[in-house]
């Protein structure tokens, strides 16, 4: 049925583009009535391409804009073979005038479905990205590579619905089950350089996908910089706030990169061990980096002066009461965090796991973790841009991500910090596993 739909508006299409020398020898009324209806007929195709609905409007947008690239890219070459034909046919029955405005008028109206199409997709696409937009506008103006990229950015929003369309749907089928409903809610701890905002989640899709089956979340609020110990303190009053508000008793704790860090502080050293049942640290460095010490090491004192000073100004402004970015980064060093283990010992009372993943490579790592993942792979060894496989483990069960065919998964993937699909690994799905995993063993 589908593509008895699609062999039908492209036939539309192109008799709405294409139709103006016909209709010249019909009568006046009729063919008024033809122009009429063919270009309702174009207004229908335009509106709704599609007659499946999509799980979302997002997505529904989304397909749409896909159908309407790919039904112009077939009428668009079509119809300058029509063209042609017209002209070659026509010279000398028609006027050239008229051969000329249908020519104008076939422009115009592939124009229509081009940009009716696009807009569709540079508006509801995530997957696209901004690369991807530039060098779709860029590309344009180029022939040939138009007609590639075009193709590209359709398999791309396509890709993107067919995703999206089996998450939904799959969610749709498992709700009632409320597969992350854990005993104890989810706390979910930024790393650094990062704060929880209300609009610009750090957790990316994560969060809605684990409420969606059924989790309850809070997060850390913790500064986006500042020393291990003081984000720990500031970990602990949050979990009393919580525990002490919802009479949950005790709190799962999901925590990225120093996330990590600073949540064992809370346990061993601010009286929260009673209130944490689980802790699953996520590409954390628990041993700390080679690679960050060989940086302060090496920067000249007053550059790092500068780049605190200008770090904790900025951040003042969006919330930070005392943020330090000096003593953040200095808690990452190797020498810093083996120092901290000595004093930070486990508590036998709570679950400790960790994950890690890695990139294969630098450009895996999206930028500026593609600068860097070289650099710290010269130093600590296989790494996900920042953070090495062996600093990450930690706890009673590790686990280690493979990486699916080509594609790495950076440090930054592993929070779905740039809302992309990777091919094999779904960020989302993974989240709902671990936390699926944590309430069959009871947490």
């Amino acid at each position: 049925m589908k593509y008895i739909r699609r062999i039908l508006h492209t036939l539309f299409l192109l008799a709405a583009v294409n139709v103006l020398p016909l209709v010249c020898f019909l009568p006046v009324p009729a063919k008024l009535g033809c122009c009429a209806a063919l270009f309702v007929l174009f207004l229908y195709v335009n509106i709704r391409p599609i007659a499946k609905t999509a799980p979302t409007k997002r997505i529904q947008r989304l397909a749409e804009g896909c159908e309407l690239l790919c039904l112009f890219s077939v009428t668009a070459t079509c119809s300058v073979v029509l063209q042609l034909a017209w002209l070659w046919r026509f010279r000398a029955l028609v006027s050239l005038g008229v051969l000329l405005l249908d020519v104008a008028a076939a422009i115009l109206l592939e124009a229509f479905v081009f940009w009716n199409g696009m807009l569709r997709i540079y508006c509801t696409s995530v997957q696209l990205g901004v690369k991807h937009r530039i060098l779709a506008a860029l590309c344009g103006w180029i022939p040939l590579v138009n007609l590639w990229y075009l193709w590209k950015i359709i398999r791309i929003a396509g890709d993107e619905v067919e995703f999206e369309t089996q998450k939904q749907e799959l969610d749709a089928i498992r709700a009632e089950n409320e597969i992350c409903r854990t005993k104890y809610p989810l706390l979910l701890v930024h790393g650094v350089f990062f704060r929880d905002f209300r609009y610009l989640n750090y957790w990316g899709r994560i969060p809605k996908e684990l409420i969606r089956n059924g989790a309850t979340i809070y997060y850390g609020q913790q500064q986006s910089a500042a020393a291990v110990e003081d984000s720990g303190k500031e970990l602990a009053e949050r979990i009393r706030q919580i525990v002490t508000e919802t009479g949950c008793e005790k709190v799962n704790i999901i925590a990225h990169s120093k996330g990590g860090l600073d949540s064992r502080a809370a346990i061993a050293h601010w009286g929260m061990a009673p209130y944490v049942a689980t802790l699953t640290t996520i590409n954390t460095p628990h041993r700390g980096c080679i690679f960050a010490e060989y940086l302060l090491g090496k920067a000249p004192e007053a550059l790092r002066q500068k780049v605190a000073e200008t770090y904790n100004a900025a951040l003042r402004k969006i919330g930070d009461p005392n943020p330090d970015f000096l003593a953040a980064v200095t808690g990452l060093t190797e020498s810093a965090c083996l120092a901290r283990n000595e004093v930070t010992p486990d508590d036998p009372e709570v679950l400790y796991e960790s994950v890690m993943s890695f990139c294969k490579k630098a450009r895996h790592s999206r930028f500026p973790l593609n600068l860097t993942l070289p650099i710290v792979k010269h130093f600590d060894g296989l790494n996900d841009g920042l953070v090495s496989a062996e600093s990450a483990k930690w706890g009673a069960r590790f686990t280690l991500l493979r990486p699916p065919g080509k594609r790495g998964i950076s440090h930054g993937d592993m929070v779905d910090l740039n809302r992309e699909n990777i091919q094999g690994f779904d960020v989302r799905e993974f989240y709902v596993k671990l936390v699926a995993d944590l309430k069959s063993r009871g947490f």
